[in-house]
């Protein structure tokens, strides 16, 4: 091996991946889809916050559930996408931060975040880091007819 492919640049006949095929790399490799929708719902929830800092302060617990909980779905959705090794702390933590907006955050920010967020969680959950891809699959199985077909004829 060259210090030249070692060092990340490709010699003269193989080409480069550009930060498209990167991206696609790394979004892969993470629940990322499940991530961005549970950013999203808390970023869509301390957006229909209206409330001042004042307001907050005076009503209390409760004015300041009404921003923590969402500011913690967004942290939530971050570190499912930057650590996916832990998700599954945190698409629990992120489904029960969204079905506590309902009570703190004006339903939920009025129903989408808490729906983002659950989807979002649910999503998390259910990733697989180690799964075969579908076109992968789709081919395994139509050589495998087609072998079988082979055979029994």
């Amino acid at each position: 091996m060259t210090d030249d492919v070692r060092a990340g640049q490709a010699g003269p006949g193989v080409p480069q991946p550009g930060p498209r095929a990167a991206f696609r790399d790394w979004r892969f490799r993470r629940p990322f889809w499940g991530g961005l929708l549970l950013t999203l719902g808390g970023a869509e929830i301390l957006l229909t916050e209206k409330a001042s800092l004042k307001v907050v302060l005076h009503i209390g617990m409760q004015g300041l559930a009404g921003y923590l909980l969402p500011t913690l779905m967004v942290l939530c959705g971050l570190l499912t996408l930057f650590n996916p090794a832990q998700r599954l702390f945190y698409s629990l933590t992120g489904i029960l931060l969204s079905l506590g907006t309902w009570v703190t955050s004006n339903l939920g920010g009025f129903f989408l975040g808490l729906l983002l967020g659950a989807t979002g969680s649910c999503l998390v959950f259910g990733w697989l880091p180690d799964q075969e891809s579908r076109r992968a699959r789709r081919q395994r199985r139509k050589e495998a007819r087609g072998q079988a077909r082979a055979a029994g004829t």
